[in-house]
C-alpha cells in the first residue's frame, strides 16, 4: 500500500504494472474497497496498464486532513478527490473504470473533466443525466431500502451500531447467493472501520434523498454536472444480469446519452460486483475498451 497527499486528504492506495504504462484509475464501490479490483488489475498490468487503486474517504486508511473538513459523500466530492489523486500522481490524463460509487464518480469526471479522461467504464452502474435521482418505482424502492433507512435517525444509529453486519446483509443479497468468499468479506470490512466511514456513507444518501447540508466548495462542479446532460467521454457500461441491486432493465436505451461511443456488456450469471464475481471477463471488456480509445 502507497500513501498520497492531496489538499483534502492523505489517501491510500495500490499501483502496479509498467511504470510507464497507460494510467487507469480504479475506483472502488460501496459497500467495498480498492481490493474490489484485485483480481482484474494483474490482467491489466499484463495489457500494459498502470493501474492506481486508491481507498475513498471514509475508508480504508485514507485520512482527512483536518476534523473541520465537511465528510461529503456525494459523487461530485469523490470526482474532485479522484483529480486531486490524479494531479498528485502527475497524471495529466487517465482512464478510468469505476465499480458503484466509482461508477457514478466516473460520470461524474466525464462532465467536469472530459478532457482529462481518455475513457471511462462503469460497473453495475448506469448513468443519471444532469445527477438527478427522481424517486424510483415501487420495485427500485424496495431495492434501495438500505437507502432510505438511513435517512431517518433510527437507521442512521443502527449504521453506527454495527455498519459491518449492514454491510454483509448487502453483499448477501445483491448477488446470487454463494458469490463471494469469507475472506474476501472480511477483508474489505476491515475498509468500514474507518473513523469517517459512517459519516460519509450517511452524508452520500441521506443529501441524495433530503435536504442535508453540502460542502460549498463542490459547488461550481455540481452546478456543471447538473447541466451535463451528454457526455462526450468514450463510456463502457458492465452490468451484471443477476444483479439484485440495480438491475439490467434500469441502464437499457442509455446510448443517447454518449456522443464519443458507448457500449454496454451484459453479463450472465453475474450480481452487483462484477470485478469480484467475473474478473477476467470485466478485465477483457476494460481492456479492449481502453485499448481501443487510449
Amino acid at each position: 500500500m502507497d500513501r498520497i497527499a492531496t489538499p483534502l486528504l492523505d489517501m491510500a492506495y495500490e499501483t502496479g504494472g509498467p511504470v510507464d504504462g497507460i494510467p487507469v484509475l480504479l475506483l472502488h464501490g460501496w459497500p467495498d474497497d480498492a481490493h474490489g479490483w484485485k483480481k482484474v488489475a494483474p490482467r491489466l498490468h499484463a495489457a500494459g496498464f498502470r493501474t492506481f487503486a486508491p481507498w475513498w474517504r471514509g475508508h480504508g486508511e485514507t485520512r482527512f486532513h483536518s476534523p473541520d473538513t465537511m465528510r461529503d459523500g456525494r459523487a461530485v466530492a469523490l470526482a474532485c478527490d479522484a483529480l486531486d489523486f490524479a494531479d498528485a500522481l502527475g497524471l495529466d490524463r487517465f482512464a478510468v473504470a469505476g465499480h458503484d460509487w466509482g461508477g457514478r464518480a466516473a460520470y461524474a469526471l466525464a462532465a467536469i473533466a472530459p478532457e482529462r479522461l481518455s475513457a471511462i467504464a462503469s460497473l453495475a452502474i448506469g448513468y443519471t443525466p444532469r445527477g438527478a435521482f427522481p424517486v424510483p418505482d415501487f420495485e427500485q424502492s424496495r431495492r434501495w431500502w438500505y437507502q432510505w433507512f438511513m435517512t431517518f435517525d433510527g437507521g442512521a444509529e443502527a449504521l453506527r451500531d454495527d455498519p459491518i453486519g449492514f454491510d454483509r446483509l448487502q453483499w448477501d443479497t445483491w448477488s446470487p447467493p454463494g458469490w463471494y468468499d469469507e475472506a474476501d468479506f472480511v477483508e474489505a470490512s476491515d475498509s468500514f472501520r474507518n473513523p469517517d466511514w459512517v459519516a460519509v456513507t450517511l452524508h452520500a444518501y441521506r443529501s441524495r434523498w433530503g435536504r442535508e447540508a453540502t460542502d460549498p466548495r463542490y459547488a461550481s462542479r455540481q452546478a456543471t454536472i447538473e447541466a451535463t446532460e451528454t457526455l462526450r467521454v468514450p463510456t463502457l457500461m458492465i452490468q451484471g444480469v443477476s444483479d439484485h441491486c440495480d438491475p439490467p432493465e434500469h441502464s437499457e436505451g442509455q446510448e443517447r446519452y454518449f456522443t464519443g461511443g458507448y457500449r454496454r456488456v451484459l453479463l450472465p450469471d453475474v450480481g452487483h460486483f462484477p470485478a469480484r464475481e467475473a474478473p477476467a471477463r470485466v478485465a477483457e471488456e476494460v481492456i479492449a475498451h481502453f485499448t481501443a480509445n487510449g
